[in-house]
């Protein structure tokens, strides 16, 4: 652990030596509802999600919504790239604490571009557990106006282990009866996807966003007892922030990168009680401390001079805190007949049940976009707010408590948020060698938005953190 802190702290401080300059490339925030229909047999037709989404395009690592990756080779027509790809499983609500379908899939792709709009992809993906699909899709771009069209279509092969779980949900836990497991084996199989994304500018930085598309299964699989729709679509509506079209990109940005090293302490409260600071200490005292870099990819939004855009990562580490435990009464949270026994719960759903909480160490991992509103008065003072994701490798004590108080199976996945308020040291004592020097005050909050995205596993609740931290700007 201290290696990897002091590896990260060289490499970043080598680069603040001398300032470099950045220029301004493509990025983009967005939210907005997905609607999907669900191709299983449950008597619940359809699932919805809320999707906070994020884009960049950098000369070597690049985020477009559910993709992220790194780039090996890029030239005027071909590039090759690295890529990690959230995918939807889509299933009923109900059985969402039963069964977390959706994905991070890892693997290749190679970009042909026939012309300046029309392309084609093909990608080697394969899941976490090595279930293997690869796909050859073709892209078109038609931009009018304030109007952009990307209509599309995909054709996907699967292997036998992929379609067997995805589609014949071989080896998945029966939400009927949590004891059993499927068996239904259906073997490789394709399928077909079309669809089309549009955008329309608004206003400067505004955007509206859309997507519909059709997917239609290969006869074998539509013909497994598992699957009652073999063609089945999805809608997605939004907004974003973009850069704005009609303007040219800036050459070099006034924001300057920056990293930030910080240190939090766990509070049970929500964020109201947070910012109207009307927190309380965490019994079990669980802390972290964490380190992020923000690289700027914008001056300012709707004309704000004032406001910094930055695509922002964090290494989030979650220290190891005294054992804690709670009791849960028959009836409450995980402790009921339909939840007992199912994974690590040891409740039986009968009598009390007391669980001892002692998870930690581990490790988190953000990615974001963070915004700051720039004050000069009496000196130069910041407010700071990001929205990303967060992924924990197992989750904290303070969620895993919160979950089983609430009877929901917790989620390594969830929507991140990050309040802050700094001011320039240098400018406070007077010392210009030191004014891009920052210390603040901030909240570290993972959240699953109330239970409405499948993504965040359906459930309510998190966790905030109240921090101290120390941001250089180079």
């Amino acid at each position: 652990m201290k290696n990897i802190i002091t590896g990260i702290f060289i490499c970043v401080f080598s680069l603040s030596a001398q300032a470099y300059e950045v220029a301004e490339k493509d990025w983009g925030i967005a939210a907005g509802f997905r609607i999907a229909k669900i191709p299983y047999p449950t008597q619940e037709q359809q699932v919805s999600d809320f999707i906070p989404l994020m884009f960049y395009d950098g000369d070597t690592f690049f985020i477009r919504g559910l993709t992220g990756g790194a780039k090996l080779y890029n030239r005027e027509e071909w590039q090759f790239s690295l890529i990690g790809q959230y995918r939807y499983f889509d299933i009923p609500a109900e059985y969402q604490n039963l069964i977390r379908g959706n994905a991070l899939d890892i693997g290749g792709e190679a970009k042909y571009r026939i012309n300046k709009n029309l392309q084609t992809n093909f990608q080697i993906m394969s899941d976490t557990h090595g279930r293997f699909f690869s796909t050859l899709d073709t892209r078109y771009h038609w931009e009018s106006g304030s109007w952009e069209l990307f209509p599309y279509a995909r054709l996907r092969l699967k292997s036998a282990d992929f379609n067997d779980y995805y589609f014949g949900l071989d080896g998945a836990t029966d939400p009927g009866d949590p004891s059993n497991t499927f068996e239904n084996k259906i073997g490789s199989g394709l399928d077909l996807t079309v669809g089309s994304e549009i955008r329309y500018h608004v206003i400067s930085n505004l955007y509206l966003l859309g997507r519909a598309q059709l997917t239609t299964l290969d006869s074998k699989t539509r013909d497994s007892s598992t699957i009652e729709n073999g063609t089945y679509g999805e809608i997605y509506l939004g907004v974003a922030f973009f850069n704005d079209k009609t303007k040219t990109k800036a050459r070099a940005l006034k924001a300057k990168p920056y990293v930030r090293v910080a240190h939090g302490w766990a509070t049970p409260s929500n964020i109201g009680d947070i910012l109207t600071l009307n927190s309380v200490e965490d019994e079990q005292n669980n802390q972290l401390t964490s380190i992020f870099y923000g690289h700027p990819v914008a001056d300012s939004l709707f004309g704000v001079e004032a406001l910094d855009i930055y695509m922002t990562l964090g290494y989030v580490y979650h220290h190891s805190s005294d054992p804690y435990s709670q009791t849960i009464d028959p009836g409450q949270g995980i402790n009921t007949t339909e939840l007992a026994g199912l994974g690590n719960n040891t409740c039986d759903g009968i009598n009390p049940c007391t669980i001892t909480y002692d998870l930690q160490p581990t490790n988190e991992y953000v990615l974001g976009i963070k915004a700051y509103y720039n004050i000069n008065w009496p000196v130069h003072w910041r407010l700071g707010f990001a929205e990303g994701i967060s992924y924990i490798e197992t989750v904290s004590n303070i969620e895993q408590r919160e979950m089983d108080r609430k009877g929901y199976r917790s989620s390594n996945l969830m929507n991140y948020l990050d309040f802050t308020a700094d001011i320039s040291i240098g400018d406070t004592f007077n010392a210009p060698s030191i004014k891009d020097l920052f210390f603040g005050i901030g909240v570290h909050h993972r959240s699953s938005i109330f239970e409405t995205s499948s993504a965040f596993g359906r459930i309510k609740g998190g966790s905030n953190y109240n921090s101290l931290y120390l941001q250089y700007h180079f």
